[in-house]
């Protein structure tokens, strides 16, 4: 394995190619956030390029955070190859999207002298050959939004690798989205209801199957394996969704209604943990041989995944160090804040100016 793909930080950045001029592209939920809080803390950074999937607004002398998502309204018609060029005039891009396409740039971008840092987990959490293209250039890639919304997951693995410990298992709650769920359900409630309270607070996608498919849950935890030191293809980790064909399959317009055939299916496997004292949560693990899988498990109580609270997300990590009590690390998992500040933080940090 490269060093590259072995270490994907090194410990600095690369001062000599980092800009303090920042293109941002997404203004979503979390795009908007990180606005706000650029708007707040005035650290110090030029925001001279704002887009999204279909325009794009760039100002040399640098645009108002406040004011940047309303005004990219009468920005120009582009498309991503348009908005990539644009783009490679800036220092750092950050990317707030969840888009595979824009992924793609990021190891270019990088090639180009830029820096990245990203929210969006398919750039290292797709294709193998796509995270080792990222890796080539670890230095000026901030990834510390794309698991745990900023908990200090990534950090652990590559402080525990580089003090030359060796990663034996992971097992975790790595959906702030299916921890609120299954933190709350208590069998009774229909499991349905659960999720469109969920969708409008806005710890779901619009489209709640973007989390129940654990789609996003496997690609954490690539993104987790790969810096534990585990080459693993997309296709490697074993993923068992709770999610009825009527479900998966349904239109767009109709995933509303098609969400109560959760309820029944749902209610049988949170009755059979119950009766054994057990408690539902959606775990993802990696062993010590590199095989990972994802499903919904029932946890003794006493299980250092079983507890938690809210969108908590709660990580185990087992190594040569810690070979029989696990390292765990707990926080919010999810919320457009805490992911807009773990943005910032690594743009600061790539920045060198914090």
């Amino acid at each position: 394995m490269s060093a590259a793909l072995a270490e994907l930080h090194a410990v600095a950045p690369d001062r000599a190619r980092i800009s303090t001029e920042v293109a941002l592209l997404g203004v979503g939920t979390v795009g908007t956030a990180l606005l706000a809080r650029l708007t707040r803390l005035q650290p110090g950074l030029s925001l001279v390029s704002v887009a999204n999937s279909r325009r794009c607004l760039r100002s040399s002398i640098g645009l108002a955070a406040a004011s940047a998502r309303e005004q990219l309204a009468s920005g120009a018609p582009q498309r991503l190859p348009q908005v990539a060029d644009t783009f490679a005039r800036a220092g750092i891009v950050v990317d707030a999207t969840a888009s595979s396409e824009v992924a793609e740039w990021h190891a270019r971008w990088l090639e180009q002298g830029l820096t990245v840092v990203s929210a969006n987990k398919a750039g290292i959490g797709g294709s193998l050959a796509n995270y080792r293209a990222i890796a080539k250039n670890s230095p000026r890639y901030g990834d510390a939004a794309t698991v745990g919304a900023g908990l200090p997951l990534l950090r652990s693995l590559r402080d525990l690798r580089a003090g030359g410990d060796r990663i034996r298992g992971i097992a975790g709650v790595l959906s702030g989205s299916l921890a609120w769920l299954f933190n709350r359900y208590d069998g009774m409630r229909p499991f349905s209801e659960l999720v469109r309270e969920a969708r409008a607070l806005g710890y779901t996608e619009p489209d709640p199957r973007l989390d129940l498919s654990g789609q996003d849950v496997k690609r954490k935890l690539l993104i987790l394996a790969r810096n534990a030191g585990f080459a693993l293809e997309e296709n490697a980790v074993e993923v068992e969704s709770f999610l009825p064909d009527r479900l998966r399959d349904a239109d767009p317009g109709q995933v509303d209604d098609a969400l109560s055939a959760l309820d029944a299916p749902l209610r049988e496997r949170f009755q059979a943990a119950y009766k054994l004292g057990r408690r539902l949560r959606f775990i993802a693990r990696l062993d010590g041989e590199g095989r990972a899988r994802i499903g919904l498990e029932a946890l003794e109580p006493d299980d250092p995944l079983a507890s938690g609270a809210g969108c908590d997300n709660r990580v185990a990590l087992w190594s040569c160090r810690y070979p029989q009590q696990p390292l765990l690390i707990q926080g919010p998992g999810a919320g457009a804040e805490v992911t807009a500040a773990a943005l910032l933080d690594d743009v600061l940090r790539l920045a060198a100016i914090a």
